[in-house]
Order: structure tokens, then C-alpha cells, then sequence
């Protein structure tokens, strides 16, 4: 059985890949988290600067993105291939990964949903329909999630972006009439929604919405232990869900 360093062990998605762990033929050797003192059915470190004794064959990563590069540190100097689910990166951490995929197998996704990658695919054929569309992007989380828009919204937004695309957080004052080549992105937070994301392509006289809702984080706990079950057979690059679903 291959063996997982879970960082964010504690939190809602550690929970999920924790028990989702054993139907993919993984157990958790160790977790990572701040709160280390509670506990766990397995060995908990605070960081990863502890001296971690346990050996592990894959890490996955649900915490935040000011673990990054502890966790690639030592991702590199154990030569450990990396499932990254967190969100947040800002370019600095985008080239920490870049530079660590040159030495590791790394899989980065904003959202391990098998669904939300089919959203994507969709959206882009909607724009090639409905050029003239004007298009928005409305998401929901749960009033806990901090980052703002989601990694979600931001990745949906990437597929549908152009040289001539312009993007808009939200809208507020007096003069927000929309400009040509706009996609709005708008955020709400509130109760215990796992996630849900909207994609509306506005005409005249008529609308199109392609909605994704996950029902269960385990959604993502499975598409996080498919990636890693995919890495362990791959060389040191960047991977993401084209890879592991097969679609270029």
C-alpha cells in the first residue's frame, strides 16, 4: 500500500482524503498541521521543518499557500512527487512550482472535480459558439473559505480569456456600465456550501447557464488520490487534469 504525507491533515479536505485513503490503495503515513497538538490516527507534525520519521511515497497538499515552500523543500530533498489542491498561488509560488516540476512530478489543480474540468470544456466550446456573448462568472463557498475569488472562478475565467479580454471583480459606483471584451467574476460567501459555480452567457433576448454544484467534498478527495495514483508512474513535470483524464 503506498503511503501519503498529508499536509492540512486536520481540515475539512484532510478528513475526506483520510478516509477516502484506503479505497485507492494509499494509507496516511504522516499528516502536517498547525494544530499537531489534537489528535489523529496517525503521526502529526506541526511543518515541515519537524524531523518527520515516517517515509512516504506521494504528498498531497489541502492547506494554504504559505505552505508551499516548506513543502516543496522538502518535497525536493526527498525526491517526492507533489499533488498541489490548495489555492491562493500568487506568481511567486507558481514559479516555485515551476522550478520544482523540473526535479519532481508535480499535478496542480485549482479544483480535482472531474465536473468542474467537463465545466471547462464546455464553457470554452459556449464562447466558440457565442463569440458576442457578454460572459460572468458567479461563485459560492462556504463562509470559512478565505481566498477570494475562488481558484475555481479564477481557472474558468483563465479558459475563457483572450488578448482582448478584460476581467472585472465584482462591480460598485456610479459608473459601471460594461465595456466591451468584460468577464465579471463575482464572489459569494455564506453557510456550508461546499461549492458552486456559474458561467452565464448573456445575449440579446436570451441567456445561457452552465452551473457546476459539488454535493460532497469527497469529490475532491477522490480526484486528489486519482492525481496521486497517476504520479507515481510519471517523471519529474507539471501535470494537471488534462493529463489525468487524458484530454489535450
Amino acid at each position: 500500500m503506498n503511503r501519503i504525507l498529508l499536509c492540512g491533515a486536520l481540515g475539512r479536505m484532510g478528513y475526506e482524503v483520510t478516509r477516502a485513503a484506503k479505497e485507492y490503495g494509499f494509507e496516511i503515513a504522516a499528516g502536517i498541521d498547525a494544530s499537531a497538538n489534537k489528535d489523529a490516527s496517525f503521526p502529526l507534525y506541526a511543518g515541515f521543518s519537524d524531523q518527520i520519521r515516517e517515509e512516504a511515497d506521494v504528498i498531497i497538499d489541502f492547506s494554504r499557500a504559505s505552505a508551499l515552500p516548506g513543502l516543496l523543500s522538502y518535497a525536493l530533498e526527498h525526491k517526492l512527487p507533489c499533488v498541489l489542491a490548495s489555492t491562493g498561488y500568487g506568481e511567486k509560488e507558481q514559479q516555485l512550482i515551476r522550478d520544482a516540476a523540473q526535479e519532481i512530478p508535480v499535478f496542480v489543480s485549482a479544483n480535482m472535480s472531474v465536473g468542474v474540468y467537463v465545466l471547462k470544456q464546455l464553457i470554452r466550446a459556449a464562447k466558440g459558439l457565442m463569440p458576442q456573448a457578454d460572459i460572468e462568472i458567479i461563485e459560492k463557498h462556504h463562509r470559512q473559505k478565505e481566498d477570494s475569488p475562488s481558484g475555481t472562478a479564477a481557472a474558468l475565467a483563465a479558459a475563457l480569456t483572450d488578448a482582448d479580454t478584460r476581467l472585472v471583480y465584482g462591480r460598485q459606483g456610479l459608473n459601471t456600465k460594461r465595456q466591451s471584451g468584460e468577464i465579471g467574476i463575482h464572489s459569494v460567501r455564506g453557510g456550508t456550501v461546499c461549492g458552486e459555480h456559474e458561467v452565464d452567457f448573456l445575449m440579446d433576448n436570451e441567456v445561457i447557464t452552465i452551473t457546476h454544484s459539488a454535493q460532497n467534498r469527497g469529490i475532491f478527495a477522490s480526484g486528489a488520490l486519482r492525481a496521486a495514483s497517476f504520479l507515481l508512474c510519471q517523471p519529474a513535470g507539471l501535470y494537471g487534469m488534462d493529463d489525468l483524464l487524458g484530454a489535450r
